[in-house]
């Protein structure tokens, strides 16, 4: 592990993979300085809550829900699609609780995730060779606007600021209300098996609630709908999260506070091993950051930087990753070993989990790192059409998902989460984006062309999400009850017997 002194800007000395390289350096200089100025988007409260709600995720007391766009855009900043993503990532995360009975940590890709590493610094359009697109606070998607743009980062903090004022907005006015999940798109769904699933639910939770009502719980309601107090009922805890890639922009972001007083019983509680320092570094863009599988270098400029942070971080783990190399990584970004830090994002793609989880799952058991497990069954798992469009078949990511739970139980562990990239949003037709092939909707590689309107990554739409989600939700329903573990066939049947191909 690393015992240099630790600073904002240590990262500096090292190897930064996945560099912009500005040629404006003054203007760059520039721009950082007027982040530094600029108010924190997130507080350290905020912030060390979801530290504790995910040490209850590595407790198996809660189930985490990272999802939302590979790569937001500057345009995409509308209060149509944040209001359909935060409804997905709310409906989706109904379902889960239902069928396991559990609390959902929500993690959105949202308010930040505008930079994208790329396996090569410059692509082919037509017969012109141009700088790769790396997302709209770098350079531009028109091959004509590819020189990075330090003045992109200030206006990406700007855009970052409107996304989150926009979800705490939604979320403590009624949009997140357990008394109408319909209003949350569900009337975006064709599928009649879905919608009747759904249905179900919603039924069910109203029968609850007219009982908490009957008995004197409810009684926060009336007073919500008329503007008044909100309770559990009509709120829902969200946080946010991005790719901590460009880090001169997350240096920016850096602040230092104490931390705060009244969670410090809290926080002994989940970290008794080590006493607390007076102040500590908080990078202030977003409660959760990650470090991608291109940047996870040990010696490399971004775990420099990520073990300096008090905020919990995501670490992307791939088949090229070796076990030793994971507890070497562990031991640097959290020597200390506290609850909450840490969450490995798994990746291997369907046909490679087989041969790497299990290695990594028992590294981590043997040295003793308290981490949460989340499975990421997409970005393994991304092909090319024949028409030249990148997708993802939703029966790969299912057979990675499913094998995923498999191995965790076969090795005495257990999933603790997923990761996806999906959205709600829609054409301009009103109908679900067609992206990835398969799920309930049987989508055709003759149908992708119909709405594909992602620049980056294929993501599930609305209908594939809602699929994805009962999956996990009978699986722990089934586990609840105490029934013997499901196989994929059978986890297949309990989805209705919908095609996946």
């Amino acid at each position: 592990m690393s015992t240099d002194a630790w600073t904002p800007s240590s990262w500096k000395s090292k190897p930064a993979a996945q560099d912009v390289e500005y040629q404006d350096q003054e203007k760059l200089t520039k721009v950082l300085n007027k982040i530094r100025t600029l108010p924190p988007l997130v507080t350290p409260s905020e912030i060390e809550r979801l530290r504790h709600k995910l040490s209850e995720v590595q407790r198996h007391e809660a189930f985490l829900l990272h999802a939302g766009d590979c790569a937001e855009s500057f345009d995409a900043c509308t209060h149509e699609n944040i209001s359909n993503k935060i409804g997905l990532i709310l409906s989706f995360s109904l379902i889960l609780i239902w069928g396991a009975r559990m609390p959902v940590v929500r993690i959105g890709r949202i308010a930040g995730q505008y930079a994208k590493p790329r396996s090569s610094p410059t692509e082919k359009i037509g017969d012109r060779e141009v700088l790769s697109f790396r997302g709209d606070n770098v350079n531009g998607l028109d091959p004509h606007d590819r020189t990075p743009d330090p003045e992109r980062l200030l206006t990406a903090y700007f855009h970052s600021t409107t996304t989150l004022n926009y979800v705490r907005g939604l979320l403590t006015s009624g949009f997140a209300s357990l008394h109408h999940p319909r209003d949350w798109s569900l009337s975006h769904v064709r599928s009649p098996e879905l919608r009747e699933e759904f249905e179900r639910i919603t039924e069910g939770l109203s029968d609850a609630l007219d009982f908490t009502r009957t008995i004197g719980l409810g009684s926060q309601h009336t007073s919500y709908e008329q503007g008044g107090g909100r309770g559990v009922l009509g709120e829902a805890d969200f946080f946010t999260s991005h790719e901590g890639l460009l880090l001169d922009f997350e240096e920016a972001m850096t602040r230092e506070f104490p931390i705060p007083s009244s969670l410090s019983s809290t926080l002994h509680d989940d970290t008794p091993s080590e006493p607390l320092p007076p102040n500590v570094y908080y990078n202030t863009s977003a409660h959760f950051l990650w470090i991608g599988d291109r940047t996870r270098q040990l010696n490399g400029a971004h775990v420099e930087y990520f073990r300096g942070i008090r905020n919990p971080i995501g670490i992307k783990v791939g088949p090229s990753m070796a076990a030793g190399e994971l507890v070497r990584l562990l031991d640097i970004v959290n020597p200390n070993r506290e609850a909450g830090k840490v969450t490995l994002i798994t990746r291997y793609g369907a046909a490679k989990i087989e041969s790497h989880l299990a290695g990594h799952i028992k590294a981590v058991q043997q040295c003793g790192h308290l981490v949460a497990w989340i499975c990421d069954p997409m970005h393994g798992n991304t092909l090319t059409s024949s028409s030249g469009l990148k997708t993802r078949n939703f029966g790969t990511i299912i057979s990675e998902l499913t094998a995923c739970m498999r191995i965790h139980a076969e090795c005495d562990s257990r999933m603790n989460g997923v990761s996806l990239e999906f959205t709600g949003e829609l054409s301009e037709d009103g109908f679900s984006v067609t992206e990835c092939l398969g799920g309930s909707m049987e989508l055709s590689e003759e149908q992708l062309g119909l709405r594909y309107q992602s620049f980056c990554d294929p993501r599930l739409n609305f209908e594939q999400s809602l699929d994805v989600a009962f999956l996990i939700s009978n699986h722990y329903n089934r586990r609840r009850v105490g029934r013997k573990r499901a196989d994929s066939d059978v986890l297949y049947a309990e989805l209705g017997g919908r095609k996946f191909s």
